[in-house]
């Protein structure tokens, strides 16, 4: 009996021993995670130098001045462009030349406009704010003479060779024909152009 006391003790203890911490529990242990790669931020750069052509659409309105009366014509506007542009960097410079066709309501005839001038603009990124100036021919029924154009536009490259943009002018004729009477045609034109 003393025998089986000694025994039942030592199993006792050796149980409450390893309860107590005398036998560990595994541990699992988890390896660290890869690192995840952080893209870096994707900066849309263009390069708006080559040449390029295309087509152009509008509307507008063809102010007829004499002294001070006046009057005005609604118009639509059609036509091509094709053109130059060299990329300095921040600044865009390069020269168009233009043919546009004025259906102006109540005429008879469509004016013709042949316009050759100068782009000066801004790169920003996709986008091409700029400024426009040089001269201007019409020709109204066979009358033609001689005036000169302004305005500004923006355009958006929407891949490198496609571009689309709207485009804001006035071309003015003074004294029309050797008369006393000026012409304004003032266009707002939605453009696309190829880049070759």
């Amino acid at each position: 009996m003393k025998n089986v006391m000694i025994a039942s003790v030592v199993a006792s203890l050796t149980a409450t021993a390893s309860f107590a911490g005398g036998i560990a529990e595994p541990v699992m242990t988890v390896a660290p995670a890869a690192p995840v790669a952080v893209a870096a931020p994707v900066v849309m750069t263009n390069d708006w130098s080559g040449f390029y052509a295309g087509a152009q659409v509008g509307f507008g309105q063809l102010e007829a001045e004499l002294d001070d009366v006046s009057a005005d014509e609604d118009l639509t506007a059609y036509g091509v462009q094709g053109g130059y542009l060299y990329d300095l960097g921040k600044f865009v410079v390069g020269a168009e030349a233009a043919y546009t066709q004025l259906d102006v309501d109540g005429a008879d005839d469509n004016a013709d406009v042949l316009r050759a001038g100068v782009i000066a603009g801004y790169d920003a990124g996709r986008f091409l704010p700029y400024v426009t100036a040089g001269y201007a021919n019409v020709d109204a029924d066979g009358v033609d003479d001689d005036g000169y154009y302004y305005g500004a536009g923006v355009d958006y490259a929407v891949t490198s060779k496609v571009r689309v943009g709207v485009e804001y002018l006035e071309h003015k004729f003074d004294n029309f024909n050797d008369s006393d009477v000026d012409l304004t045609a003032k266009t707002t034109s939605l453009k696309v152009s190829y880049v070759f």
